[in-house]
């Protein structure tokens, strides 16, 4: 007859000693290891190690991308609100001054020694299938094409599921709170928004780089009249346009292009719009790509950037951001952008910070996920779905907590005397605004 071992000798708590040496305090959640024993306070998020796998990789990949790695593959769960447990893991890091938990070297020593008696050392697991494994040098535009069709070439199907019928993959723009205010109405309102602030007008030439499944550029042309060209690398997203265009009869308006930004040639654009786009370009490319937005667009012409923005601790994201979701992004201050577009030539009329509505806007997605959890996973697998659970929760608690932000930013291509063709107000931009 077997005797149960101690509570304290238990894989939970060995496990939580290690955790609290890297958060530098109590462990603030409960965890239950693959032997059935638990620790930590009860009433909160429960982790689940399901296998001595995720230590091990813990060991060869220690801190975010370890973990990120662990829980895509199911070797490491949380039981109950996900979003609360990773709120309480960031809070407990931040108390210690980091953004996120940290693996000393010391750490690193005493989890080989825990990973020993507990069985669990041996070679290196293998990569994820869905983690990005891009090739060639940095913003090469072959490196951008795969970085872009690796996030958004998943399918068209998947979006369209994700998504509301607008298809816009950016942040939403909420003018009520009333309940039957849905998010396809920020969606709607945001487009509108932007429209208004670009004085698009009949016949008016929009270019929209960056064009995603084409909500800007539809909405453009139907609801403005305007002749659009939309541009895009991702080949799903191009069809998908094309597509859309067909159906409503759009051919003689929009024209849609399969290229990199670096490649457009032309120019006197009435307005330029690029909608969650510049994150992509790089750091040491932005300002050719600033350049690039002042030489397309003409004089008085105006220009709009939505883009998300970041301090300069984690200018990608993080390491998951960067591993999974968006290989190679780069965020910066949003003031630094400002005087990357000032520096080319561009005066920047107006900045409207979007934070909050991206929380709801996430927020939504994230419901919609859980809602067809069972449609997604036969879409693109567990593993793929998992990683768009972690990034949905995860990204809204960075808008959430200020960790990131997204703004608009208007700017204009003064006439040579200066002038830049703005109205004295911009009350008009959002009046009777409500995306409906």
């Amino acid at each position: 007859m077997s005797t149960a071992r101690p509570a304290r000798t238990g894989a939970a708590h060995r496990l939580a000693a290690l955790a609290e040496d890297a958060l530098g305090g109590r462990l603030p959640v409960r965890l239950r290891a693959w032997d059935g024993s638990e620790t930590g306070p009860a009433g909160t998020p429960v982790i689940v190690v399901r296998s001595r796998r995720a230590l091990r990789r813990l060991l060869w990949q220690p801190g975010e991308l370890g973990l990120a790695q662990a829980y895509v593959t199911g070797e490491l769960d949380v039981e109950g609100d996900l979003a609360q447990g990773l709120r309480t893991l960031w809070g407990a890091a931040r108390e210690r001054g980091a953004d996120t938990p940290r693996f000393t070297p010391a750490d690193r020593v005493r989890a080989a020694g825990t990973a020993l008696r507990l069985g669990a050392v041996g070679p290196r697991p293998a990569t994820p299938a869905s983690q990005a494994r891009l090739r060639g040098g940095l913003h090469s535009k072959a490196r951008d094409r795969a970085a872009i069709s690796h996030h958004y070439d998943l399918s068209n199907d998947f979006y369209r599921l994700l998504l509301d019928d607008t298809m816009a993959y950016s942040c939403g723009y909420w003018t009520d709170d009333e309940a039957d205010f849905t998010d396809a109405d920020a969606q709607r309102a945001k487009l509108e928004l932007i429209c208004r602030k670009l004085d698009l007008v009949p016949g008016a030439r929009l270019l929209d780089i960056g064009c995603g499944w084409g909500s800007l550029t539809l909405y453009a042309a139907e609801q403005h009249k305007a002749q659009v060209t939309a541009v895009t690398l991702a080949r799903e997203q191009a069809e998908y346009i094309r597509e859309q265009v067909r159906e409503r009869g759009l051919e003689h308006q929009v024209d849609v292009v399969c290229q990199d930004y670096r490649d457009i040639t032309g120019g006197a654009y009435d307005a330029v719009a690029t909608v969650e786009m510049g994150e992509h370009v790089g750091d040491a490319e932005y300002p050719a790509f600033a350049a690039a937005l002042h030489r397309l667009v003409r004089p008085r012409g105006r220009v709009l950037v939505q883009q998300m923005s970041r301090g300069t601790n984690a200018p990608g994201g993080g390491e998951f951001i960067e591993a999974y979701i968006a290989p190679d992004m780069h965020m910066r201050p949003m003031g630094q952008t400002v005087g990357l577009l000032e520096d080319a030539g561009l005066e920047v009329r107006s900045v409207e910070s979007m934070r909050e509505h991206y929380v709801r806007t996430i927020e939504g997605w994230h419901r919609t996920l859980e809602e067809h959890w069972d449609d997604f996973v036969r879409l693109v697998g567990e593993e793929t779905a998992r990683v768009w659970r972690l990034y949905l929760v995860g990204g809204a608690l960075a808008f959430e907590e200020g960790r990131m932000g997204v703004d608009q930013i208007l700017g204009i291509r003064p006439a040579p005397g200066g002038d830049s063709g703005m109205p004295p107000s911009q009350r008009s931009w959002y009046t009777a605004l409500d995306g409906r």
